[in-house]
């Protein structure tokens, strides 16, 4: 999706010209209605959670005064969003008008690292897409009725997403997130060898480890590991060669001492997803 915003707004990955939405659209009877938005605020705030956001604002916004759509679909709509967040026990600010024209919403703005609140989930009503495409369905009476569309985005958009995301954990992402869980760190050219057997073990478990073969010092290949946030860092000289281990430190600067290459993995793996 594009935008044409001002220059002056446009905002790293948090405001964008070029969108990416996770979309999908849901078409159902209105007895299915509540059902249907519950299901989405289950999958919304299971997302949130395992990424690690729990801090988040909830606006149902109402019809305005432009808006498609006979008055009686609104209302239960609008009535359907408020019930569901009410038994959920969800507390919930109101935009009076701030709907759509096509339909009421409920928009979930989570807050970053610095307190600043974003606009990414949105459950839409939309009562203008079914009618142009002249959707029908046969009820239990025989007839035609019109299907109502649920429109659901629960990132949002990816590039805010990811944005709100990087400045949440300061770039340094929970080890199932991380772009490189483990760097193996050769401490000369003569452990290559054995730094890439540990790599190839890594990834046979699932786990993302890179090696780094540059002609540097040890402790400079540390600190810039360090420096790239990466979650645990497996050096290896002659004695870990020789033993089957590897010497593990964590990004926070802790050293765990050798482990067994087994039990190395053993351990990114167990955190290896989201809670």
């Amino acid at each position: 999706m594009y935008r044409y915003e001002r220059a002056g707004v446009v905002q790293g990955l948090l405001r964008v010209r070029g969108m990416t939405q996770d979309d999908a659209h849901i078409f159902c009877r209105p007895d299915q209605v509540e059902d249907e938005v519950n299901g989405v605020l289950d999958l919304t705030f299971f997302l949130l959670k395992s990424f690690g956001f729990d801090e988040y604002d909830v606006m149902l916004s109402t019809r305005p005064d432009k808006a498609v759509g006979e008055a009686h679909q609104w209302d239960l709509a609008t009535a359907s969003l408020r019930s569901t967040l009410q038994a959920r026990g969800i507390e919930y600010g109101v935009d009076e008008g701030g709907g759509a024209f096509y339909g009421p919403k409920i928009d979930v703005h989570i807050r970053d690292a610095i307190g600043r609140l974003w606009q990414c989930t949105t459950v839409q009503f939309d009562f203008n897409l079914p009618e142009r495409f002249g959707l029908t369905y046969v009820g239990e009476d025989g007839r035609e009725h019109r299907p109502y569309m649920v429109h659901r985005a629960l990132l949002g958009s990816l590039e805010r997403f990811m944005g709100v995301l990087i400045e949440h954990y300061g770039g340094a992402f929970p080890t199932w997130l991380a772009p490189v869980q483990a760097e193996v760190v050769p401490i000369a050219e003569r452990h290559l060898e054995y730094a890439r057997r540990v790599e190839a073990q890594a990834a046979d478990a699932g786990l993302r480890a890179h090696v780094d073969a540059r002609n540097e010092r040890m402790n400079a290949k540390i600190r810039d590991a360090q420096l790239q946030k990466i979650p645990y860092m497996l050096v290896v000289g002659d004695r870990e060669a020789n033993a089957g281990t590897a010497a593990v430190r964590l990004r926070s600067g802790e050293n765990l001492g050798a482990m067994p290459i087994p039990q190395v993995i053993e351990r990114i793996a167990s955190e290896n997803g989201p809670a």
